[in-house]
């Protein structure tokens, strides 16, 4: 191009998105930079304007920008001659990238270049610009990229501990709070959807039942619903079909842990400032704030739902929901689940459950028992043993001085007192091992390697009793009857056949013996055993007796 005394000249303007002006078409600074660019092209003999290529809201460590890669593809084919920016930022920040551009790719191509503010011209620059003056402000512009980065990572960090939501889109069933877009609030209708997907998963449909049955229902998948209250949520996935509720999309609804009021964030993280690909992160490394928001879905309800997901709950044949008993039923010898057979005889069905580890290689006994006797024996035991808890709780709830008589119901706990008495005696025994050194029946190494064990138990048992002591003290802090749901006891205690909801909202599992004795072990038993516990130390200290008097 030497020689040439007129060029086709591009302008090329950007500015990162975080810089613009809120609300407008288009920012001021690319406005200004437009401007510029037009006024100093025209004052200039030699160059002539070919187009103007914007790139708004875009970042300069990102190559992959539209003005940009329709600059560089007017340049390959030979129509633009010179290209002009404000300055080298604008051209990116990127210090390796930016520098192959102005020292390798545009000389190659014949191509001038020129940044106004940074009075580089590309056909007039010398040695030290070229060399020295060019590279360094290239890498300050590159470091100033990262700054930005480093900096906007750790505001968003701050924000995620505070508890503040920083998500582009609030997750379905809620919206952003109109009064403050880093708080959630409910949308009460997508909140109820929620709410039935939960239901229904409890009462034992699989992902693909729900999926069916939302779509049977016209319900709107979380995509499609966004778009309709007008929301620009995009996807990679783009087909120009209307999306419908899918099995992934209802998995991803109940493991969801944002439901239950903890707001979730955190879960991927950018490789670096330059490549925009983002990786999971472990969950260990996610940012958790438990009552973050309005809840959903009650926590112990989100936890069934947790377990339940872990079990093998297929479905029957011929049908979208497993057994009533499925993922719950389990030989109390080998701890392997029962299996569930059909047997039918005469015009007659029976549903029984034997051992699988008998049924696949015969190394455990059967374990059978009908369904019918299941139906009948676990009824009976839940009904009774729920009726004794819900009274328990009625005489806790009522009792209002048990916060005064915190260290005596501590020292009531048949646990905490077994604890002591074990801790008591590595005491008598680390007393006992120092009066036999000192009469020497033992070494001195004998004694400090006993006495380094009997130290080690002491220590352990003293923790385990602090621990033992705080859930006690928790149970007083969250409320004596927190966590007793008494108007689903009712319910349940008003049924007369089973159902899949009662099982899984209260029963863990079920443990079948070979003589086809049961033992049903209920959620949240620890909770359970407690209120037995302050039950009987308000009967033995007759608190009920003075609180009615």
């Amino acid at each position: 191009m030497e020689g040439k005394k007129y060029y086709n000249t591009a302008a090329y303007l950007r500015l990162s998105k975080d810089d613009g002006d809120e609300g407008k078409a288009e920012s001021n600074s690319i406005t200004s930079q437009r401007d510029l660019l037009r006024d100093f092209i025209r004052q200039q003999d030699d160059l002539g304007l070919y187009d103007i290529y914007v790139d708004d809201g875009w970042s300069g460590a990102n190559f992959d920008r539209p003005g940009y890669k329709r600059m560089m593809e007017d340049v390959k084919a030979g129509k633009v001659e010179c290209v002009v920016v404000k300055d080298l930022s604008r051209l990116g920040r990127d210090y390796i990238e930016a520098g192959r551009l102005i020292q390798k790719t545009f000389p190659a191509l014949g191509v001038r270049f020129i940044a106004v503010n940074d009075n580089y011209d590309s056909q007039t620059a010398d040695f030290n610009e070229e060399a020295l003056v060019l590279p360094v402000k290239n890498f300050i512009n590159d470091s100033y990229c990262r700054d930005i980065s480093s900096k906007v990572k750790s505001h968003q960090k701050i924000k995620r501990e505070k508890g503040q939501f920083i998500g582009a889109f609030a997750v379905y069933g809620y919206v952003k709070d109109p009064e403050n877009k880093n708080h959630l609030a409910i949308d009460k209708y997508a909140a109820g959807i929620v709410q039935s997907i939960f239901d229904w998963k409890l009462e034992g449909y699989s992902f693909e039942a729900i999926a069916d049955r939302l779509n049977g229902m016209g319900i709107l998948s979380p995509m499609e619903y966004k778009k309709s209250n007008g929301e620009k949520f995009s996807t990679g996935f783009h087909t120009g079909i209307r999306t419908k509720w899918s099995a992934v999309a209802v998995k991803r609804i109940l493991t969801n842990e944002t439901y239950t009021g903890t707001l979730v964030q955190g879960k991927t993280e950018r490789v670096n400032y330059k490549v925009k690909r983002s990786v999971q992160k472990p969950e260990t490394d996610w940012v958790k704030i438990p009552a973050a928001h309005e809840a959903v879905i009650a926590k112990d309800e989100f936890d069934i739902v947790q377990d339940l997901l872990k079990a093998d709950c297929r479905a029957e044949a011929g049908s979208n929901k497993p057994s009533m008993y499925a993922g719950l039923l389990y030989c109390a010898d080998c701890g392997e689940p029962m299996v569930r057979r059909i047997t039918r005889y005469n015009g007659k069905t029976t549903v029984r459950y034997i051992c699988s580890s008998h049924n696949k290689n015969g190394q455990c006994s059967r374990h059978s028992i009908t369904e019918e006797q299941l139906d009948r024996i676990v009824l009976y035991g839940l009904k009774s043993r729920i009726d004794r808890i819900v009274e328990q709780s009625k005489v806790v709830a009522s009792v209002r001085d048990l916060e005064m008589r915190y260290d005596d119901i501590v020292a009531f706990d048949n646990e905490i007192v077994g604890l002591k008495a074990e801790q008591e005696k590595y005491r008598k025994l680390r007393a006992a091992l120092y009066a036999d050194y000192k009469s020497n029946i033992i070494s001195e190494a004998d004694f400090k390697t006993f006495s380094n064990v009997y130290e080690e138990k002491y220590t352990e048992l003293e923790q385990v009793i602090r621990r033992q002591t705080e859930n006690i003290r928790a149970m007083f802090k969250s409320g004596l009857d927190a966590g007793i749901r008494l108007e689903q006891f009712k319910e349940l205690l008003e049924l007369d056949a089973l159902n899949r909801t009662a099982l899984v909202t209260f029963v863990e599992k079920i443990l079948v013996y070979e003589d086809k004795r049961l033992q049903v072990v209920l959620r949240c038993q620890d909770f359970y055993e407690k209120t037995a516990l302050l039950y009987d130390f308000i009967k033995n200290t007759g608190l009920d007796e003075k609180e009615a008097g």
